[in-house]
């Protein structure tokens, strides 16, 4: 992981060599139809989010699904925590992925986050932050399921940066199937002649070209 907290640091954003196997993608997906294993799907276009559909899994999480959060969850702590350290506010966030669910719980968010996205040829998602309630986690994870050029075109993923007093930031970043990427959920601090200071960040999707495009978003903090 410190090539990963390296390129954090660096560029706000880093990505995951390919983890997850084709086959793994593919029973992915594959459950996209099961509506037992989620618990909401929500139209983008319906609340004005984008065009496209996404769907919450319903907890107890799948095993795999479990493994990576939990997994990825102590790492990304410490960077948190450094991060907040850099701002000039105290470390928070807990070594273990239970005891920061615990804070969520305490302010009532207990409905689970890790999702699955489905975009069609023309869908799109507007740049937005999940932030679900006043306790959350600095990073989430996001995962391409199906092959860019073969699946699909278009559909790269975008992450804008708001710097105070200048312009904004983006980044065009293109998902291979299995391979992740990590990126803030709200801000992060950056290196300044005095200091360190905060940016801004929101996410979203290009729109699709052709083809259908899914992907897996793991969130750590739980929803209201």
């Amino acid at each position: 992981m410190g090539g990963i907290q390296a390129a954090l640091d660096e560029q706000g954003y880093a990505r995951i060599p390919k983890l997850l196997t084709p086959e793994e993608c593919s029973e992915m997906m594959n459950t996209y139809t099961e509506e037992e294993r989620f618990r909401r799907t929500i139209d983008m276009a319906r609340y004005r989010f984008g065009v496209g559909e996404y769907k919450y899994y319903q907890a107890p999480l799948p095993e795999w699904l479990q493994q990576l959060r939990e997994g990825f969850y102590p790492h990304l702590a410490q960077t948190a925590n450094r991060w907040l350290s850099q701002l000039g506010g105290e470390e928070r966030y807990p070594a273990s992925l239970s005891e920061f669910l615990d804070l969520c719980h305490a302010q009532g968010q207990e409905r689970s986050t890790p999702l699955i996205l489905k975009y069609e040829a023309g869908g799109y998602n507007c740049l937005h932050q999940d932030l679900y309630g006043d306790e959350f986690f600095p990073f989430q994870v996001v995962f391409g399921l199906n092959k860019k050029e073969v699946d699909y075109d278009g559909g790269e993923f975008l992450l804008v940066e708001q710097r105070p007093r200048a312009q904004s930031r983006g980044h065009v970043i293109t998902l291979e199937q299995g391979a992740g990427l990590i990126f803030p959920t709200n801000h992060r601090p950056v290196q300044g002649t005095r200091g360190y200071y905060r940016t801004t960040l929101r996410h979203g999707v290009s729109t699709i070209t052709s083809g259908t495009r899914y992907s897996l978003g793991v969130i750590f903090h739980d929803a209201k």
